[in-house]
């Protein structure tokens, strides 16, 4: 079966993955090679018996070594290696991969030319063993390597089927090194290698670990595309008798229901679990998966079809339950089915008017506390400390949740001793931060930062970890690992207020906006270079930094002023109250409903923002109001914030940081600016033409030089040649494009059709290789962030940054008017002025738009946001 790394259930086991038993190497290399022992290693394996492989592949191992076959030594030796990762048994795990290597060294030396027929097969799977170490490690180069042995070999023996999984493991090792284009492009000879083997089951088995590592990724669409040709494929071949081939059927289908809730289509997912537990004579276990997937989804999305479906999956799920056989899965699907039933009794206790069926019959707290102990047993017989982690934790969680809080403190305190015995930070930052929660309703808050502390230094450890290995659970960031940050800040300011209290809580909510970037890209994304702080303090000292933290109960706001220490001030508005006005202005802005109002919602907003930081502004003489935002705040516009008397841009320049550093700070020269300019105005790809950028174009020319591309000359391969041809310190797109919190979702538009975010930051990162100067100004207009998605300047926050331009002015809505070419031709001719920094050029150009009548609202004016180097 091809295969690929596919084991660990993340966070809180979410959405189960179709075979979590999924490896990178059988343990089989042909029936007639294979002993009974290992035979039964092999089945112990497959059904998650790892203590039972174990037993079994060490008696195997003594009784190759007795009789002399060290080549069947040597892979039993390899095969040990590998449960031994699974168990997280490292030490273990280094020490029998490295007797194998020496016993097959040993037979090359000794047999020379006539070494075994199986020795190169047997060879290249030690390699995948090794490689697979190697990445769990963190070594990830080296397990590119490793495996890059084991494919030369695979590819001499013309073994297309270990090729292929050995290819999707050097992906996900590519992509967990933030090397998202080669991972690609990896990828993409896996999926031309597939569709040149004859139609098999095999294949369909390959396809289908190809569409799952497309949407680790992030690529949800060719995810999806590859799962449905996988599917159509098993259709195509018909009915067969074997179950392995039955149930590659049930595992696309699951596949192609994970893809369909990463991209959002809930009701989708559903019918797709529902197809794949509905397929005749599946594994047990894989139906099992796919009625619990559905079920998470349904007790997420209650309503009242919703309530019936669960009503009879429910007692289904416990009676296949208690057939299963004691292992891995099993446990895993034990905690899985806890976690809906403990959100069920959530929601019907917050709702006492619903007395459903189910309702009734959901089981109780006391019975899911039953039924995570049996996993706990089933866990500790089977010494999987990494289940028990689980296990021990999901059960500690509910005991917090009935209030019996010393006993929850010790069931996660048991649960992070097995987590940390096996080094799986993976699951140590959970009960770090759940055992920090639990010490803070305590009252033992000194405690309580230690533990949050420990849970926040796990996950920067584990930045690249977090995307690489977060493969099938589809989890959600907003809920699993953002309350983590925002619940550490809120500590550390609720504590006595001092400068390494406030210098720690901006410190924690920068990580948490660099999570969510390396959470975009799928990949960690971000060097930076200058400290924002000592820019302010050193190097432009009529700057001030303005640093809002959203907390459930309150919104708290950090100031930095020039060679001052941080000031804080705070206003008591919940979270949701304070996120809906964010979104209600938003809307109202769009809909040229906010003007100088005294009374509108952005005279509000000025007061929690920037209220009590007025006299402190004035008596240091600012000029520039850096923000470096958090949350939705990202989706306005800070200039229109109004006092009641002049708009933000009138009194300061305005510029937005994506963090507390900032890549290389240097003024942008002003003789001879050079300047790349691609423009769309014709009605392209179902997007409606757009009338002034033409004129926005020539308006551009008049102040500044360069190449001008337009409409057909404005194509995604004349975009990329040009990057290579010359050096434009300045970048300009003119075209239709989107923000998005979904990357496939990202773009803008070219005259042949829309060029992703990954692939422009592909162009940009490649030109500057080649010219070796970096964009100094990236300018994108007429583009927008998606309406709806309270996230959606991530897309424009990850643009900016993958390209690595020192400045982007961007537009957070797309305006079709002639305000804009009026804008853009007022702020290259500032540009021009020496004296001048960008925010200042921005800023002149916006108030000439405000200086007149017609455009006079913030509509108009306002959607351009500087980003980055403000000087």
């Amino acid at each position: 079966m091809v295969t690929c790394l596919c084991v660990t259930p993340p966070f809180k086991l979410g959405i189960l993955p179709a075979a979590a038993n999924h490896q990178i190497s059988d343990l089989k290399i042909s029936q007639s090679q294979i002993s009974n022992l290992v035979d039964r290693g092999q089945a112990f394996y497959e059904h998650g018996k790892l203590s039972e492989a174990i037993k079994v592949l060490k008696k195997a191992n003594s009784e190759f070594k007795v009789t002399g076959d060290s080549l069947k030594q040597a892979m039993t030796l390899s095969n040990l290696s590998l449960v031994y990762q699974d168990l997280g048994k490292w030490e273990e795990a280094k020490i029998a991969i490295a007797q194998s290597f020496q016993l097959l060294e040993n037979i090359k030396n000794n047999l020379q030319n006539n070494t075994s027929q199986a020795y190169p097969q047997i060879y290249a799977q030690a390699l995948d063993i090794q490689g697979r170490l190697k990445l769990f490690q963190g070594e990830a180069s080296q397990a590119i390597e490793t495996w890059k042995k084991a494919a030369k070999i695979y590819s001499q023996l013309k073994f297309d089927s270990e090729l292929i999984r050995n290819q999707i493991n050097q992906a996900q090792a590519m992509q967990s090194l933030g090397l998202f284009i080669r991972a690609r492009n990896t990828l993409t000879q896996v999926k031309s290698r597939l569709e040149q083997q004859p139609d098999s089951f095999l294949v369909a088995t390959g396809l289908c670990n190809l569409g799952d590592v497309l949407r680790v990724i992030g690529d949800k669409n060719q995810s999806r595309e590859i799962l449905e040709q996988s599917l159509a494929l098993v259709k195509r071949l018909g009915k067969t008798t074997n179950q392995n081939e039955i149930t590659i059927q049930s595992e696309i289908l699951i596949g192609l229901g994970n893809t369909a809730l990463a991209q959002e289509d809930t009701s989708s997912a559903i019918a797709f679990y529902q197809q794949a537990a509905n397929v005749p004579s599946t594994k047990p276990i894989v139906a099992l998966k796919a009625k619990l997937n559905q079920l998470k989804l349904l007790v997420e999305n209650l309503g009242n079809n919703n309530l019936n479906t669960a009503a009879i999956l429910i007692p289904q799920i416990q009676s296949q339950i208690k057939n299963l056989q004691p292992s891995r899965d099993s446990v895993y699907c034990i905690i899985n089915f806890a976690q809906s039933l403990k959100e069920l009794n959530q929601k019907f206790s917050t709702n006492t008017s619903s007395q459903s069926t189910l309702s009734q019959n959901t089981p109780s707290q006391i019975e899911i506390a039953r039924l995570l102990s049996i996993g706990v047993q089933q866990a500790t017989n089977l010494s999987d400390n990494r289940a028990l982690s689980y296990a021990l934790g999901t059960l500690g969680e509910l005991y917090e949740e009935t209030d019996q809080l010393p006993e929850a403190q010790k069931l996660t305190q048991q649960a992070l001793d097995k987590a940390i015995a096996i080094n799986a930070g993976d699951i140590s930052f959970q009960w770090e931060s759940q055992l920090g929660r639990l010490l803070r309703k305590q009252e033992n808050i000194s405690q309580a930062i230690k533990f949050y502390e420990r849970s926040w230094e796990t996950l920067k450890s584990l930045r690249t970890d977090l995307v690489a290995f977060n493969l099938d659970a589809q989890f959600s960031f907003r809920e699993n690992i953002e309350p983590i940050y925002r619940e550490y800040a809120d500590l550390l300011l609720n504590e006595k207020e001092t400068s390494n209290n406030l210098t720690n809580a901006r410190q924690v909510i920068e990580s948490l906006q660099l999570a969510e970037l390396d959470n975009f890209f799928r990949s960690a994304c971000l060097q930076t270079k200058v400290v924002l702080d000592d820019v302010v303090d050193k190097q432009d000292q009529t700057a001030a930094i303005i640093y809002p933290i959203i907390l459930p109960e309150r919104l708290e706001v950090i100031l930095k002023l020039p060679q001052k220490s941080l000031l804080r001030y705070t206003t008591a508005i919940t979270q949701t109250e304070f996120e809906n006005t964010v979104e209600q202005l938003r809307s109202d802005i769009e809909e040229l409903k906010i003007g100088a109002d005294p009374q509108a919602k952005y005279q509000t907003l000025y007061k929690l923002l920037l209220g009590p930081a007025e006299k402190y502004l004035s008596s240091s003489h600012v000029k520039t109001l850096v923000f470096v935002l958090d949350g939705s705040l990202r989706n306005l516009p800070m200039a229109a914030l109004y006092d009641g008397q002049q708009y933000l841009i009138e009194k300061y320049n305005v510029a937005m940081s994506l963090g507390l550093e900032l890549f290389e700070l240097k003024r942008l020269p002003t003789k001879n600016l050079q300047v790349i300019t691609a423009g769309l105005s014709e009605e392209r790809h179902n997007f409606p033409k757009l009338d002034y950028v033409e004129k926005e174009l020539e308006e551009i020319k008049s102040q500044v030089s360069g190449k001008v591309l337009l409409n057909q000359e404005f194509t995604s391969k004349t975009v990329q040649k040009q990057f290579k041809l010359q050096s434009f310190p300045i970048v300009h797109f003119a075209t239709h494009g989107q923000f998005s919190s979904d990357p496939d979702e990202t773009f803008i538009l070219a005259y042949d059709r829309p060029i992703e975010v990954n692939e422009l930051n592909k162009w940009l990162r490649n030109r500057e290789e080649i010219q070796a100067d970096a964009i100094e100004l990236l300018v994108l207009s007429a583009c927008e962030t998606a309406s709806g998605d309270k996230k959606a300047a991530l897309g424009l926050a990850g643009v900016a940054i993958q390209a690595g331009a020192r400045s982007t002015v961007a537009s957070l809505w797309a305006l079709n008017d002639a305000s804009t070419a009026q804008l853009m031709g007022q702020f290259y001719k500032q540009l021009t002025k020496s004296y001048l920094s960008k925010a200042e050029a921005l800023r002149n150009a916006q108030l000439s738009l405000l200086q007149q009548e017609e455009y006079q609202v913030p509509y108009f004016w306002a959607p351009y946001v500087l980003i980055g180097n403000w000087l």
